[in-house]
């Protein structure tokens, strides 16, 4: 939510960004044109705001925006949104910050172009201002961002300095980036979508179109799934099939009762249902309780003591 007369002092200030030339082949194309321009474009006025907040509303969506003053801060919360976004250029921007931070919404901050030291010194202003839900952004610059710069594992560094949610704003193509965010700990993932990656605007080629929206969305919840738990645990279905798979004790031939068990009598084979190769040697001696076929299983009720 921004306006453009006040946020850009040069109207004739460039922006440069890559669009989609060629569906087929991915080629892109490189164009320049003023940020006003740009943002004109994509500036709404707040009655439209307040009907896409009301629209997301039916739909069970969190609705937030990322905010350019004081007043847009305001609003935001008048409509009920419950988070507000700092853009990575305002991340120095403390006025904004603190009066977004004591507004009560949750704070998601960006952190584009910005060392650790500026992180850090936003999420202090955040916490002076008594206000501790805060979510931070790895958001690398670039429209489309370059392999070199996207820095993924920077996300692991986040997670262990702050307690807060981490998320990953993704300016690539396709999804693969996110996935490897996802696997890396990003608690959040930030990915435009657009009705046409062709669009000649920026932003547009890097987007997801609704198809591949919806399928992206299943293989991140399939991987939340996956995921599993810290703990190795095996589902009923694996301890099913465990003695399957296994090994157990089966003779070679056929044998008769009071005959000793010995390591010349058997075959480790599956399937596991009898006694387990891990288990084997303290049967060794016991001798057989009746006589048994070739290639039976050995159960312990098989065998009796020697003595």
């Amino acid at each position: 939510i921004f306006d453009p007369d006040r946020l850009v002092a040069d109207k004739k200030q460039l922006f440069t960004y890559q669009v989609l030339a060629d569906r087929k082949s991915g080629k892109t194309e490189t164009v320049s044109e003023p940020l006003y321009d740009i943002l004109s474009r994509r500036s709404m006025p707040q009655d439209k705001w307040r009907e896409l907040k009301k629209y997301s509303d039916s739909l069970g969506l969190a609705f937030f925006s990322t905010v350019g003053f004081d007043e847009d801060v305001d609003f935001l919360k008048d409509i009920g949104c419950h988070s507000v976004k700092i853009a990575s250029a305002d991340i120095t921007h403390f006025p904004l910050i603190k009066y977004a931070a004591r507004s009560g919404m949750s704070i998601q901050i960006d952190t584009g172009n910005a060392t650790l030291g500026e992180v850090e010194a936003a999420v202090d202003v955040i916490l002076a201002c008594g206000n501790p839900n805060i979510v931070i952004h790895h958001c690398p610059s670039g429209y489309p961002a370059r392999l070199e710069s996207i820095n993924l594992k920077i996300i692991q560094t986040l997670r262990a300095t702050y307690d807060f949610p981490i998320a990953y704003s993704d300016h690539t193509p396709g999804w693969d980036m996110d996935i490897a965010a996802i696997a890396l700990g990003a608690n959040m993932i930030e990915k435009t979508i657009t009705h046409d990656r062709m669009t000649r605007s920026v932003e547009h080629m890097f987007s997801l179109e609704p198809d591949d929206m919806k399928k992206f969305i299943t293989i991140v919840r399939e991987l939340e799934i996956a995921f599993g738990s810290r703990r190795k645990q095996l589902t009923q279905q694996e301890r099913d099939n465990t003695a399957k798979i296994r090994r157990s004790v089966h003779v070679r031939r056929a044998v008769k009762a009071g005959e000793p068990l010995t390591l010349e009598l058997i075959d480790f084979r599956r399937p596991g249902f009898g006694i387990e190769p891990q288990e084997f040697e303290r049967f060794l001696g016991m001798r057989f309780a009746h006589a048994l076929p070739a290639g039976h299983i050995v159960m312990p009720a098989d065998l009796v003591s020697a003595a």
